[in-house]
């Protein structure tokens, strides 16, 4: 299983995670507080290790903008929030994950794409701190690859894990002192957890 930490935004931060053993880093490119510039991600990406990937979050950007960013940060994955759909997606090539948001209990249309499910939030695309559908999560798991997001912290990530048995697990907010800023500690206790509730499954 993979733990990504999004919503980095500076080298330390970065550093603290790749040392407590994240598997991805995120970094949003998008309106949003945790936003952060072309420049900046290049800059920490060349001071991670091998094996780490690099994602970028966008939403609804135009297609020559993204693959722009995408080279000039060496980025490895693309994460997208927005309305994109398969032919955008097909239009990038590989190395694509697709959130999807679920609203009421069902699952919209899903995507030709790796699929990140997270809450649905009318204002935010992301990062809301909302719990997702576990019980859904965990059927759709059962179909394909699913990367877990939404609500998720040290608190509660090995009993998502327990009952959804994702692919990759994503945490934002649910390990930051404030939008932006990593806490170190609930970093390390959400590694901690999730790596622990694997073991048990195993």
């Amino acid at each position: 299983m993979k733990i990504k930490i999004c919503g980095i935004t500076n080298r330390a931060d970065a550093q603290a995670a790749v040392r407590l053993g994240a598997d991805a880093l995120g970094f949003v490119m998008a309106d949003s507080p945790r936003r952060v510039s072309a420049e900046t991600v290049r800059e920490i990406a060349g001071h991670l290790p091998p094996f780490v990937f690099k994602v970028g979050v966008f939403v609804n950007a135009p297609l020559s903008h993204l693959r722009k960013v995408r080279d000039y940060c060496g980025l490895d994955l693309v994460q997208l929030h927005g309305d994109e759909d398969d032919e955008y997606i097909r239009a990038l090539g590989p190395g694509v994950i697709k959130a999807v948001r679920v609203k009421g209990g069902s699952l919209p249309r899903l995507p030709r794409a790796a699929v990140l499910l997270d809450a649905y939030d009318p204002k935010m695309r992301g990062g809301t701190g909302k719990k997702c559908d576990w019980q859904l999560a965990s059927r759709l798991a059962r179909e394909r690859l699913l990367i877990l997001a939404g609500g998720l912290g040290p608190e509660n990530v090995a009993e998502a894990i327990k009952q959804v048995k994702p692919y990759a697990v994503d945490v934002s907010s649910g390990v930051e002192m404030e939008p932006g800023r990593k806490d170190h500690g609930k970093i390390a206790d959400f590694i901690h957890s999730a790596r622990s509730a694997l073991d048990a499954a195993i």
